[in-house]
């Protein structure tokens, strides 16, 4: 450092540069005579609440060999700055950990800085492509969760024509238990697409190591993912996500509220139809309820004998809820035998449309309980950091640069 001043706009600006040393030819090796300075100017990180410019006095050498096609060049040193790049290595991190860690959108991170948007992407953007194509980033997988979700909600006119193309992206997420049993959660992929073959070619392309090491295969329950587990992951267990389950239980007894609704009364719930009245309280939990609410649903299931459907819905949703509140997952999985044993013969056609749709899925929907509780609960909450993020950045309109700023913002980047 050889000196240190503010400028007229409230910047520190620093001037370095390095020890004098002997400098080989990079062509030739031959010791390369000095030539003067070139002074090049970086945007560095902030400090004292002050954007930071660094005027970095570079050593220009020549190279005495008259053979050398090497004539003149300049020092680099990848400690202070990768060649081009307008921010130093220091900025490049400090500006990756603030939307990592700090959920700081780039807009942000260049106000801070003092620079423009494209200017601290463009600078941090290599160094996340290169984590993105880090192979190992992809090893130790042991269980994987897959999940759509949507980036856009624009035109779907393909990328080539100026679009974005698909509106939705198929990401698939590494759910492996650490020693302590806790839950990763760290997103592996995004890729265009919601269909088995999105997941299939993204298993295709990780390679049989992988594919071999993955024991259980979380997913939700639509049937292209699930073939594409099949094909692709033969020797995993698939797993139905258990919320999901629980969410469609609890669809059904709105589906029979409703039906016996306008049954019974010709027209949709009204402020004072006792059905009505009890929607909210219908989907709790029977443990969560306060005296009160119960005596509300009494008094809704007796004021009409044919209330007597939504009664017995409720209680089939309430027991495929159970099945996930038991002290063992043996008690569990009993209660869950029993659901996909009986709910397809009862005579409510929604609740017997569960109990067809849970016995179809049998084998995943037990595979909860022989799996120590496997679900797809992780890649809900990567769903969750990937949504907050696209909020804090107005939306995206490149899919490579989302790839790469949810990767880097649900640990899926090492660096």
């Amino acid at each position: 450092m050889t000196a240190v001043q503010r400028d007229d706009g409230g910047r520190l600006v620093i001037e370095v540069e390095s020890e004098p040393t002997v400098m080989g030819c990079p062509a030739c090796g031959v010791v390369a005579h000095g030539h003067g300075r070139v002074t090049v100017r970086l945007v560095d990180a902030p400090a004292f609440g002050a954007p930071v410019r660094i005027r970095w006095r570079k050593r220009r050498w020549v190279c005495p060999d008259p053979g050398c096609p090497v004539v003149t060049f300049v020092e680099q040193d990848d400690r202070v700055a990768a060649p081009r790049s307008s921010l130093t290595t220091r900025a490049c991190r400090w500006a990756i950990e603030q939307i990592r860690r700090e959920h700081a959108s780039v807009n942000g991170v260049r106000r801070q800085l003092g620079t423009g948007w494209r200017t601290v992407w463009e600078s941090i953007r290599p160094m996340l492509a290169a984590a993105a194509a880090d192979e190992s980033r992809f090893d130790g997988v042991t269980i994987l969760g897959v999940d759509e979700h949507v980036w856009h909600h624009v035109s779907t006119k393909p990328v080539e024509d100026g679009g974005r193309g698909p509106k939705e992206l198929t990401g698939m997420v590494d759910l492996t238990r650490d020693s302590d049993g806790r839950v990763r959660a760290r997103l592996l992929d995004l890729v265009p697409g919601r269909s088995g073959q999105a997941y299939t070619s993204w298993l295709t392309e990780r390679g049989e190591p992988f594919r071999a090491g993955v024991e259980i295969a979380t997913l939700d329950p639509f049937h292209e993912y699930k073939n594409a587990i099949d094909d692709q992951l033969e020797d995993a267990r698939s797993v139905l996500d258990a919320f999901h389950v629980v969410k469609l239980a609890t669809a059904v007894v709105d589906d029979v509220r409703r039906r016996v609704q306008q049954d019974t009364t010709g027209h949709r719930g009204r402020r004072n139809d006792p059905l009505y009245r009890v929607r909210n309280t219908l989907r709790a939990g029977q443990e969560h309820l306060t005296d009160r609410q119960r005596a509300r649903l009494t008094t809704a299931f007796t004021a009409r004998e044919e209330h007597l459907e939504v009664e017995v819905a409720y209680q089939c949703a309430q027991q495929v809820r159970a099945a996930y509140h038991q002290d063992t997952h043996a008690a569990g999985r009993a209660i869950a035998e029993r659901i996909v044993a009986t709910l397809p013969t009862c005579p409510i056609p929604e609740v017997a449309r569960l109990g067809k749709t849970l016995r179809r899925w049998r084998s995943e929907f037990l595979g909860y309980f022989d799996t120590n509780g496997a679900s797809n609960g992780g890649t809900e909450a990567v769903n969750g950091l990937i949504e907050l993020h696209r909020r804090i950045a107005r939306g995206f309109r490149n899919r490579d640069n989302y790839r790469l700023r949810m990767l880097l913002i649900a640990g899926g980047l090492p660096l």
